[in-house]
């Protein structure tokens, strides 16, 4: 975990995530992606580098 600022307002949660169900929330950001538990807004969160999320994106679908 790293423990540069997100800021609250680049955080988004899935579309398929109805509001009362727990899910990530992730901030895309200029360079890279964060990745955090909705459930735990306070307790973290990773960083993927652009190609790292866009990899991870494509094994997704």
């Amino acid at each position: 975990m790293r423990e540069n600022h997100v800021p609250e307002t680049a955080w988004q949660k899935s579309s398929y995530s109805a509001p009362e169900n727990e899910c990530v929330e992730v901030a895309l950001l200029v360079d890279r992606a964060a990745v955090r538990d909705s459930k735990d807004p306070r307790g973290g969160f990773f960083e993927l580098p652009g190609a790292g999320w866009s990899a991870f994106l494509t094994v997704l679908k």
